[in-house]
C-alpha cells in the first residue's frame, strides 16, 4: 500500500501563529474570513464571532486580536459557560476584600486584567439575563463598582464575543436582551464549518500527525475517508481523531481501519458464498420465529415488520416447497 508523505512543515505558508495558538488557513472561504478579520481588527467595534461549536472561533479572535493596534496590550479570555453566574460576575467585574465568604482579599476583575487590551468572552449566548445587563452597561463606556466596591472602575476594552448559539432566535425567545445583542453585532464574522472548506481537511490533518506522531503518514484511502467525512464536530474532532489513529495505528502508516469508526463508515458486510439477500432475509425470520416460540405477533414485533407482512412471507416460504421443519405450524394462523 503507497502511503502519502506529511507535506506539513511549521513553515508552511498556510500556517499562521496567534498568540501561541496556530491555525492552519489553507480553503478559499478561510483565506477570505482572514481578509475580513484584517479589516475589521483596526477599528475598536465589538465583534461577533458566530459559527459552529469546533470550527476555530478563538482562532479567529485571537487573529482580530492579533491585527489591531492592541497587539501590544493585554488578550484576556473568559469561557462565560464554564463559570457558575456567582462566580461568573466576580472574574468579570472583580471583588473588594470582604465582599462575599472567602473574599480574603481585593481582586481584580477580567475588564481590569484587559485595559487597553481585548478581551474575549467565549460562548456568550450561555449568559444570564442579568449578567447581560451588566454587560450592557459596561460595553455603552459606563464605569462599574467591583462586587462589594464602593469606588467606581472606569475601562477601556474591545470586545470580542463567541457563540454557536443562534442570538437572533434566543432574542425572540426572551433568552437574550435584544439591546445587548444589536450591541454585540457590530460587527460580525461567521466561521464556516470545516466541511465548507475544500482543502482543510487535509492540510489540518498532516499538522496534527506531525505533531502527534511526526514519523506517521496516511495512506491514501484514509485521506480520501478524511476528506469525504462531514465533520460534524469540525476541527475538534478531526484533531481527536487524528490522535487516536496515531496510537492505534500499526506500523508507520495511517489506514482507513485505524480511522474511528463514525469517520471511515461501516465496513462492507462480506455475504456467505452463494447467499442472496433474499435468504439473508428468510434466515431472519426463521430465527425471530424460533426465539418468540412461533409466536408470529411477537416475531414481526421483533424483525420491525407487521404480521400481515410476515404471515405473506410465511406462505411464500411455503409455496416454494422450503424445508419444512416446523414451517407449516408457524403459518397456519
Amino acid at each position: 500500500m503507497q502511503a502519502q508523505s506529511n507535506p506539513m512543515r511549521e513553515n508552511d505558508s498556510n500556517l499562521c501563529a496567534f498568540l501561541g495558538m496556530t491555525a492552519v488557513i489553507r480553503s478559499e472561504p478561510m483565506q477570505q474570513l482572514m481578509q475580513a478579520v484584517e479589516k475589521i481588527a483596526k477599528g475598536n467595534a465589538v465583534v461577533l464571532v458566530t459559527g459552529e461549536t469546533g470550527s476555530g472561533k478563538e482562532v479567529v479572535a485571537r487573529a482580530i486580536h492579533h491585527y489591531s493596534l492592541r497587539v501590544a496590550r493585554p488578550w484576556i479570555d473568559v469561557n462565560c459557560a464554564a463559570l457558575p453566574d456567582h462566580l461568573l460576575e466576580s472574574e468579570l467585574f472583580g471583588h473588594e476584600r470582604g465582599a462575599f465568604s472567602g473574599a480574603d482579599s481585593m481582586k481584580q476583575g477580567l475588564f481590569e486584567l484587559a485595559n487597553g487590551g481585548t478581551l474575549f468572552l467565549d460562548e456568550i449566548g450561555e449568559l444570564d439575563l442579568k449578567m447581560q445587563v451588566k454587560l450592557l452597561r459596561v460595553l455603552d463606556g459606563a464605569p462599574y463598582y467591583r462586587l462589594g466596591g464602593t469606588r467606581k472602575v472606569t475601562v477601556d476594552v474591545r470586545i470580542v464575543a463567541a457563540t454557536n448559539v443562534d442570538l437572533r432566535q434566543a432574542v425572540e425567545k426572551g433568552t437574550f436582551r435584544r439591546d445587548l445583542y444589536h450591541r454585540l453585532d457590530q460587527a460580525r464574522l461567521e466561521v464556516p464549518p470545516l466541511r465548507l472548506r475544500a482543502g482543510d481537511v487535509e492540510a489540518l490533518a498532516h499538522y496534527f500527525l506531525a505533531k502527534e506522531s511526526p514519523d506517521l503518514c496516511f495512506s491514501p484511502a484514509a485521506l480520501e475517508a478524511l476528506e469525504s467525512y462531514s465533520w460534524p464536530g469540525n476541527v475538534r474532532e478531526l484533531r481527536n481523531a487524528v490522535v487516536k489513529a496515531a496510537l492505534t495505528a500499526e506500523g508507520s502508516v495511517i489506514g482507513i481501519r485505524d480511522l474511528p469508526h463514525a469517520v471511515c463508515g461501516p465496513q462492507p458486510v462480506r455475504m456467505p458464498q452463494g447467499r442472496t439477500l433474499d435468504d439473508l432475509e428468510q434466515q431472519a425470520i426463521f430465527n425471530a420465529l424460533s426465539e418468540t416460540g412461533g409466536r408470529q405477533d411477537r416475531a414481526a414485533r421483533l424483525l420491525g415488520i407487521s404480521q400481515r407482512t410476515l404471515i405473506r412471507k410465511l406462505k411464500i416460504y411455503n409455496s416454494q416447497e422450503l424445508p419444512r421443519t416446523a414451517l407449516s405450524e408457524l403459518v397456519a394462523s
